[in-house]
């Protein structure tokens, strides 16, 4: 995915990856960390999804906030010019989520943004780019933000590819998930990137999630 590949094969392989997300059971950590902001409110809350792809986490925000009266303004950015051309594609025409294009070191949020959530997103970064991250995360979200990526572990890498043959997903889809797993993290790494950003062991919280995810909270009080 991170490789030059048309707009039918990148959108075909976001199709499937939502797939994925799916039968994996990628989505909950994220809900789980929400819930606690579902709360009445008389301004919108303003979620910002960084890496947000095909914006299928998005889309569930929108469908999972409507029924709870919850009024939200959802944003989806993506390096990748193919990612919001599919995204407004894959939304249904009632969608009112904003797509933006850009390098989010590049980008200044036309508003003030109260949560910053990513999925399967930090394990493509460089160290650096990480800690960087996470500062630019700290000093962007006003009530928090959430991190959820692959936990590192011989029995993920082996399950994921079982399953993805099994499953017949996309051949991008197929290779690249093993790598993920191998570039992915082990709470150790955190604790090292948080520190580095500056955050003390009691500022951010780091769990597992099954099935094989290493996710990273944050809530500002």
């Amino acid at each position: 995915m991170d490789e030059p590949a048309s707009y039918k094969q990148f959108r075909d392989c976001l199709r499937d990856l939502e797939r994925v997300n799916r039968t994996v059971l990628a989505y909950r950590p994220t809900f789980r960390w929400l819930k606690q902001f579902s709360g009445p409110s008389v301004s919108p809350l303003n979620i910002l999804d960084v890496g947000s792809g095909g914006g299928d986490m998005l889309r569930r925000i929108e469908r999972w906030a409507r029924p709870r009266y919850l009024s939200v303004q959802l944003t989806g950015i993506d390096l990748n010019p193919h990612a919001a051309r599919a995204a407004r594609e894959f939304a249904p025409v009632s969608s009112r989520i904003e797509w933006v294009t850009s390098d989010i070191f590049a980008y200044n949020p036309r508003r003030s943004v109260d949560l910053i959530i990513s999925s399967i997103f930090t394990h493509h970064l460089t160290d650096a780019d990480i800690v960087r991250f996470i500062q630019w995360m700290e000093r962007t979200a006003v009530r928090g933000w959430f991190i959820n990526d692959l936990s590192r572990s011989w029995k993920s890498w082996f399950l994921f590819r079982m399953l993805a043959r099994l499953m017949r997903w996309h051949p991008f889809v197929v290779h690249d998930g093993p790598v993920s797993i191998q570039r992915s993290f082990r709470p150790e790494d955190w604790r090292r990137y948080l520190t580095a950003a500056g955050l003390t062991k009691n500022e951010a919280q780091i769990y597992t999630a099954w099935p094989g995810r290493l996710c990273v909270s944050r809530v500002k009080s």
